[in-house]
This record gives C-alpha cells, structure tokens and sequence, in this order.
C-alpha cells in the first residue's frame, strides 16, 4: 500500500491518510475511504485498518502535512522588471516589479515574490519567503525562515501625535524599527507599526494570522500565537507562548505574562501578571434577553446605592 496524500476523515479516498483527534468523530473512521489512519493509543482499536499510533495525532498530522505538501521554489533569479539597488546573494528569487532599496542585507536562499517592496537597509534572514506584495520600510529587520503573507506592512509609523494649543495634531517622528525573530509567520494585511523612539520586537517562533495590528513600542515574546482581527495598542508588552483568540483586544502600556490565554472577543483593559486562560466576552443571546438584561444593567448603579443605605440603617439599628 502506498500513502500518496493526507487527507479528513470525510474527504480521504484510496491512498490518502487520516487523522483523528477528537473522540467525538470516532465514528466517522469506519466510514472514512481512507488507506492508513493517526491515531492516538487510545483510539488505536477503533480500525483494524493500516494506523500510525501516536500520543498527539494533529502534531503528527502537522508533521506529514509538510512531507507530502513541501513548498515551491521558483528558479533563482531576479526578474527583469525588478528594481534591484543592493548585492543579492546567487540563490535568492526575486519575483515581478519587485523594488529593493539600498544598503539592504538579503540572507540567501529568499524569496521575493511580485511586488513586493523592501525600503533602504533592510535585513532579511535566510530562507525567508515574502509573498507577492509585502512592503517592509526602511531599515527593519526580519529573522530567518520568516513567513510573511500578502499585503503584510512592516515598519510604517505608529499613531504618534500631540496636540497644541489649537487642538491641532502635531505628528511626532516615530524613528524606531521593527525587529522580528526567526521562525516568525505573518499572516496577510496584517500590520506591525515601527517603534517611536525605541523598537517594535517580535520575538522568535511568533505567529500572527491575518488582520492583525500590532501598534509602535509593543513587544510580543516567543511562541506566542494570534488569531485574526486582534489588536495591540501601543507599548503593550505581551510574554511568551501566550495564545490570543480572534478578535482580542489590549489597551496600550500593558504587560501579559507568559502562559496566558486570552479568549476571542476580549477586551483587555488591564495588565495579566499570572498565566491562566482569560475571558470577557458576552455570550450570544436573543435581541430581546439583551434588552432586558441590559436594562438590569443600567439599574445597578441606583441598586447599589440603596443597598448601601440599607447597610447603613441596619448598621444604626444594631448600635
């Protein structure tokens, strides 16, 4: 037999391999067209079809992925078109229209997919893949095996403004970079401000998915993962493996610590200085339960302030 895909559980055909990690589609394995499966031991008696038994089926299946699917590397090069203005290495790709500014550092083996834009004094770490329309300003870095997806912008400047005595906004130079680790992924449109005075730094293993913005001065620890629409304001310090839901928020000047798991749609208002998995969201409920809860809401102010004149009144019947 000959495993030449992976592939679902529902999908799977002859020659593919799946994988199951959640028990509750262990049934679906007897339906399944699948040749070979990954599986956990305790789910290793559910087939008696061909099976690799392992203690993390998904890791497993992550791994495999990568076997069967290995990325495409265009020809070393550089296109005709591109606007090239500092020394390349041999194996470097450089795709359609692409600008590269002077003084920049290329590590070897990039590639530099169509139009994308590299300002002037750019680092860029070997094996690193820029897909088509990246633009990354002057003088920012990028660690090596990096990943960034379409129309990622790294290095523009933060919201940084003060007001005179007009109410005018007067725009304050923001003069840091951006430093991002090895082994980064960025996912497309997403966004990482340069810093004011000192650096923005994403640190090695992060994984930012699309849509994100990551405001000037912030500082993201390793490992630390982000689903799509989060957001850091400015000078947010967030630790290690820290794992943010879709959607997540954080006011700036904070500090998260290492371990901490924010849940989608939470507001983070205030600093976390101990791991744990974190949650302010509003379940999902009907137009009319809103309606009415919010209106207890809207009471609770006045509610308290009784109950703090019947705590006083017993108070004074006591004495």
């Amino acid at each position: 037999m000959k495993v030449r895909q992976i592939a679902s559980l529902e999908a799977a055909g002859a020659g593919d391999i799946a994988f199951l990690s959640n028990p509750k589609l262990s049934a679906a394995l007897e339906t399944s067209g699948a040749s070979a499966f990954i599986l956990s031991p305790k789910a290793a008696g559910l087939t008696d079809r061909a099976r690799i038994v392992t203690p993390d089926p998904y890791l497993y299946f992550a791994r495999a992925a990568q076997l069967f699917n290995p990325p495409k590397r265009p020809a070393p090069g550089v296109h005709p078109t591109a606007v090239v203005g500092s020394p390349l290495p041999a194996s470097v790709s450089v795709g359609a229209h692409v600008v590269i500014g002077e003084g920049c550092l290329i590590g070897e083996n990039c590639i530099i997919e169509s139009a994308c834009v590299l300002g002037d004094k750019v680092q860029l770490g070997a094996d690193s893949l820029l897909h088509a329309g990246v633009k990354i300003y002057d003088g920012c870095v990028i660690g090596a095996r990096a990943i960034l997806h379409s129309g990622a912008v790294i290095g523009a400047d933060g919201l940084g403004f003060a007001r005179d005595a007009d109410k005018h906004w007067v725009k304050i130079p923001q003069i840091g970079r951006v430093i991002i680790g090895d082994d980064v992924e960025i996912g497309a449109n997403t966004t990482v401000d340069r810093g004011a005075l000192d650096n923005t730094v994403i640190g090695n293993g992060v994984k930012l998915d699309n849509l994100i913005h990551v405001a000037h001065n912030c500082r993201v620890g390793d490992d630390t993962i982000m689903a799509a629409m989060a957001g850091l304001a400015g000078s947010t310090t967030v630790g290690r493996r820290v794992m943010v839901g879709g959607k997540a928020g954080f006011s700036g000047h904070l500090d998260v610590a290492d371990d901490v798991t924010v849940s989608a749609d939470t507001n983070v208002t205030k600093s976390i200085d101990k791991a744990g998995v974190y949650t302010s969201m509003i379940p999902l409920q009907s137009h009319a339960d809103w309606v009415r809860n919010f209106a207890h809401l809207r009471r609770l102010d006045a509610m308290a302030q009784r109950l703090r004149e019947l705590e006083k009144k017993l108070a004074a019947k006591e004495e």
